[in-house]
């Protein structure tokens, strides 16, 4: 099973860089980070998106404001290192230009030399999604053709499209991903919906370990992987590609076992970087503690 980190990326007063160096040279197999673009100064949780706790202790003391450009931060980690992957855990897909973001997500495959991933997810703060142009009752469905639209770019020379969100006449939209057809599409969120965007354009799912401060039971992944790979063959699609990628494990080398027993092939345990120090002792900690 592979190991990786993620990293909440929150100070920017040291080289963070260097982070993604010790990543790879401890020996965990892939890097990880969040987005949010923006976050507004008086928000709060929409009772829709079913998220439980409420508003997050981190974002409520201001730290999520401060959180980096995913892509922008792998761009730099790829040049600085040769054999991890890369991931976005998540990017806000409609919160971005499907054509810049498909040029953009293009371009880091190509720096990195095939080892992107693309963690996908609608958001589920309200007032940022808005700020950012998102249709936020309906983002699944926006994110969807979203990633219809960048699918389209990545596999097709000349590519048109019209839709109820994205209308472009043809066009050329290069470079084209590294990996063939693109980068794998790894889809957030609870079971029941996840797995049919799974099974209808994704290629794995990122669930998290730990709901609020409990961990999930691993023993019940062996049922939700079947449900998704069952989904993914009506479909005509090829379930033994199905990758699930444990989100926020905690760093345990018995659970992490646990976890792969029951179906998932990967694991990433997240950090959030306070400062330089701390950053570096933390990330040390956990590879003693599962690697």
């Amino acid at each position: 099973m592979d190991i990786g980190i993620a990293l909440l990326m929150t100070q920017h007063d040291f080289n963070t860089m260097d982070l993604a160096r010790k990543v790879e040279d401890l020996g965990f197999e892939s890097l990880w980070v969040p987005e949010h673009g923006i976050i507004p100064v008086d928000f709060k949780v929409d009772p829709p998106t079913g998220r439980q706790g409420g508003i997050p202790k981190f974002y409520a003391e201001g730290g999520i404001n401060h959180i980096i450009d995913p892509l922008l931060f792998l761009a730099g980690a790829a040049a600085v290192t040769k054999r991890i992957k890369l991931g976005t855990g998540i990017c806000l897909v409609p919160e971005r230009n499907p054509i810049r973001l498909a040029k953009e997500v293009a371009t880091l495959d190509h720096i990195s030399c095939g080892r992107f991933l693309f963690g996908v997810g609608a958001g589920w703060l309200r007032g940022e999604s808005e700020v950012l142009g998102v249709d936020f009752p309906h983002r699944w469905k926006q994110t969807r053709e979203y990633l219809d639209v960048m699918k389209q770019l990545w596999t097709t020379e000349i590519t048109e499209y019209h839709g109820e969100y994205v209308d472009f006449p043809p066009l050329v939209c290069s470079p084209k991903p590294v990996q063939k057809p693109h980068p794998p599409i790894f889809v957030g969120g609870e079971l029941e919906s996840a797995a049919r965007r799974i099974a209808a354009y994704g290629d794995g799912w990122l669930p998290r370990a730990r709901n609020t401060s409990q961990y999930q039971d691993p023993d019940k992944l062996a049922g939700a992987r079947k449900h998704i790979e069952d989904l993914m063959t009506q479909r005509g699609r090829d379930a033994s590609l199905l990758n699930i990628t444990m989100w926020d494990a905690p760093p345990d080398r018995e659970m992490n076992r646990r976890f792969s027993d029951a179906g998932a092939n990967r694991v990433v345990h997240m950090l959030n970087t306070t400062d330089e120090k701390s950053a570096h002792q933390a990330i040390e900690q956990v590879a003693e503690a599962v690697l």
